[in-house]
């Protein structure tokens, strides 16, 4: 899922506006030639401390262009101009035995600074507004990406209900037992195309940041609807340890979906009679999900993989997947504010924790 901060281009904005500003643009070079022509004028009447109104002339100088970052040709005369008066003034004074001569050496050495900062500040410059560019060209390819899960998602769904109605009329009629076997691949293949543009458009939602109506929900709740309805339909060994305050704020629908993909993949990777263990507690500040089984666990070389977008192991006890349910699970979790992690449980099996913030304080 595609994650952009929003504080950070607020504040990157709002300096944009601010020296964008003429007026302000106007005030800041107004005070800085001011500042300037002040700081001659002490040079003039303070002989022997030139020193001083010397260096703040060039610190003011140095300030504004962190401010306002001139053009590189007046910039540059700037700085000429001003040195070669105050150098003039300097070295008659130090040839009239007011200024000591060692006082010289800033002549040079304040300008070189300055330049050093401004090659520095334009070199900056140039890195922001290619870190930009690349910014910019990385949002197209989001909106791009999510462009393209809608308009498939949208596009496959038209045909494959046809498909569909075509295969069940056929299946209603008197079939030998080859043919019915095949139609009922077809119809599974059907079914798996019809759950990946299912996946394809939730993605596109969670990923436009428009999908989530949160309320409070209770997680715990969630975990032994969750587990009631697929034990119903799959013989494994359940164990459901549920929290008796896990409260959190969600979107009751997507939370249920990530943890039904968990689940989903725990009854995949499992034969009839293994256990699958949900466990809900709170720790921490969050409400966790822990979801095991007694499968054959991840290899090693899976596991930084396992939530990658069309991704997918052969499960052992059940149909190929889409590639999606997990990446979506995840992708749900982190729209909420929370995290998904894998690992193998000590005992064996694989484990999919489901961490998310809870409501209020943890209880002592």
């Amino acid at each position: 899922m595609s994650a952009i901060s929003s504080k950070a281009p607020d504040r990157r904005a709002q300096i944009a506006v601010f020296r964008s500003r003429p007026r302000v643009g106007m005030v800041i070079d107004v005070a800085a030639a001011l500042l300037v022509v002040a700081m001659m004028g002490l040079m003039f009447a303070l002989p022997s401390h030139e020193a001083g109104p010397y260096h703040i002339m060039f610190l003011a100088l140095a300030l504004a262009y962190g401010y306002r970052i001139w053009p590189v040709v007046p910039t540059v005369a700037a700085i000429v101009v001003i040195t070669a008066l105050s150098g003039w003034l300097m070295i008659t004074h130090a040839s009239e035995g007011v200024l000591a001569r060692p006082e010289l050496a800033e002549i040079p050495l304040m300008p070189l600074v300055l330049l050093v900062m401004v090659w520095h500040a334009r070199r900056r410059v140039a890195a922001v507004k290619q870190v930009e560019r690349m910014a910019a060209r990385q949002l197209e390819a989001v909106d791009r990406e999510r462009e393209f899960f809608t308009d498939a998602s949208h596009a496959i769904r038209t045909p494959v209900t046809i498909a569909r109605g075509h295969l069940e009329l056929i299946a209603a009629a008197d079939l030998d037992c080859e043919v019915r076997a095949d139609l009922e691949v077809a119809l599974r293949q059907i079914t798996r195309i019809t759950a990946l543009s299912n996946r394809l458009l939730a993605l596109a939602r969670l990923d436009s940041g428009d999908a989530l109506q949160k309320q409070s929900v209770d997680l715990g709740e969630l975990v032994r609807e969750l587990v009631a309805n697929w034990s119903t339909s799959f013989d494994r060994d359940w164990r459901v340890e549920g929290a008796a305050s896990c409260v959190i704020t969600a979107d009751p629908e997507w939370i249920t979906m990530a943890l039904d993909a968990l689940v989903e993949n725990a009854v995949h990777f499992t034969a009839e009679g293994a256990r699958i263990s949900v466990r809900c507690r709170r720790s921490g500040g969050k409400c966790r999900v822990v979801i095991s089984d007694s499968g054959p666990g991840i290899p090693a070389e899976d596991l930084p993989h396992v939530f990658d977008r069309f991704w997918h192991r052969m499960p052992p006890f059940g149909p190929m997947g889409t590639g999606l349910g997990l990446s979506m699970a995840r992708a749900a979790v982190a729209a909420h504010g929370g995290t998904m992690s894998a690992r193998n449980g000590a005992g064996g099996g694989a484990e999919f924790e489901l961490a998310v913030p809870a409501n209020g304080r943890s209880p002592i």
